[in-house]
């Protein structure tokens, strides 16, 4: 059965009081799917770049269902319209929502179960990925549409240079970047960054964490996990001796960093390709990718940075078709090839990952012939994550606390204890049931 999540407040980045609600987050499974006599037209909010040109194709050739996409911001903006506009009934179809978006819009009754239409699906998908579509219940919400499987970069010179072997396990990866500290004092292996959550989510979703549950029909949050105290003490002792840096990532301070080679890896995902063409764009060609470090061998598993999905809402009148387009958008050929050349995703679908758009390995790493099909094995082991309503407090907290802990070089620990009771407290402000 789906779970019951109450709530008296929204959790978005705005804090948009809604007005006190009981309801069972499954979404409108009655949507009231009409029989129309003429062509249906559906509005889809999206933010990835050339959406429309996906959907012409779509349109040409399916002329009585046609999709109009309606370009958006994203992130926690897109996630307050959305509410806003489904508590005034005039929400689109579809949208282009995040995974860790998804328990706050559902808890806000603002995308229905569409289970019955997309089911035939789920083996389309990493089991870790369709997962999070389903909020632990027998419901889905969201067609699975890209994916941010998480990687380890490194300078494949600079590592020769030093003699430095890639890690495969958290405890080679510290032994690494001390071992270079003594090679190269004036270099890091990385950096730990404060300024975007996601990635220390990623980490922490690899070893386990399960930061949002439900118990008894209530909220419980476990962002002091073991698995993720074991992943901030992991990160926080190296920053406290110094085996690496503690600077954000995304300054140009960073950016010169791994442009200079004063930086040589970087935890990333799947996309980090891009991000490394601008950020340190002599280093063309010098770069390899290899298996994020495990903290058990035996059982290799990664983590996620980013990802979205593509989900109907309650106040759609053609569900049925909307979850065919949805459907189409992220499983046809055609259509993941367009989403891969237009919108520039790795698509979360299993067998675009491989061959097709994605034949050829990305520019900045012309010279790494296998970088697709490695991202595909790696993309099978990503790890089933935990979303709850309040994900933007917790992101927050994140930068707040791990920020002044990183600069401080002080202990993490703490860091994370401040950023579990800053959830908790927030969940609680806005009235939903927390469990101790």
């Amino acid at each position: 059965m789906p779970i019951v999540l109450r709530h008296r407040v929204v959790a978005t980045a705005t804090a948009v009081a809604l007005g006190a609600a009981v309801l069972t987050a499954c979404g409108s499974s009655d949507s009231g799917e009409q029989a129309d006599s003429g062509p249906v037209s559906l509005t889809y909010w999206a933010w990835a770049p050339n959406m429309d040109k996906v959907a012409a194709i779509w349109n040409k050739k399916n002329p009585d269902i046609k999709v109009t996409v309606q370009k958006q911001a994203s992130g926690d903006d897109l996630v307050t319209k959305i509410i806003t506009a489904s508590k005034a009934h005039q929400a689109p179809d579809l949208v282009q929502a995040e995974f860790q978006a998804l328990p706050t819009l559902v808890s806000n009754d603002a995308l229905a179960d569409i289970s019955q239409e997309v089911g035939g699906v789920k083996d389309a998908f990493a089991p870790g990925l369709w997962q999070q579509t389903t909020l632990g219940s027998d419901a889905v919400y969201a067609v699975p549409q890209d994916s941010g499987p998480l990687m380890f970069f490194y300078r494949t010179d600079l590592f020769q240079q030093y003699g430095l072997t890639v890690p495969t396990t958290w405890d080679e990866f510290a032994a690494t970047a001390k071992a270079l500290k003594t090679k190269a004092p004036d270099k890091a292996l990385t950096t730990f960054s404060s300024n975007d959550a996601g990635l220390f989510a990623g980490l922490a979703q690899q070893a386990g964490a399960q930061w949002w549950t439900t118990q008894d029909q209530k909220w419980k949050v476990g962002i002091d996990d073991p698995g993720t105290k074991k992943v901030a003490d992991f990160w926080g002792g190296l920053v406290k001796e110094g085996a690496i840096d503690n600077q954000p990532m995304y300054t140009p301070a960073w950016n010169k960093a791994l442009n200079t080679g004063q930086q040589l890896a970087w935890v990333s995902a799947v996309w980090a390709p891009g991000v490394l063409t601008t950020a340190a764009p002599d280093t063309k060609g010098k770069w390899a990718m290899a298996p994020l470090p495990q903290w058990d061998e035996s059982k290799p598993s990664t983590g996620s940075w980013g990802g979205s999905t593509t989900a109907v809402t309650t106040d759609s009148k053609h569900k049925v078709a909307a979850a065919k387009f949805a459907t189409w958008l992220n499983t046809d050929p055609e259509a993941l090839a367009a989403l891969v050349k237009e919108a520039g995703i790795y698509p979360a679908a299993i067998a675009a990952q491989t061959g097709g758009a994605l034949a050829k390995s990305p520019d900045f790493f012309a010279n790494r012939a296998d970088f697709y099909t490695k991202a595909a094995e790696i993309a099978k082991t990503t790890a089933p994550a935990a979303w709850g309503p309040n994900v933007n407090v917790a992101y927050t907290s994140f930068k707040d606390e791990f920020g002044k802990a990183a600069k401080a070089k002080s202990d993490f620990g703490a860091a994370l204890t401040a950023m579990q009771g800053a959830t908790v407290a927030d969940l609680e402000k806005q009235g939903f049931e927390v469990a101790q």
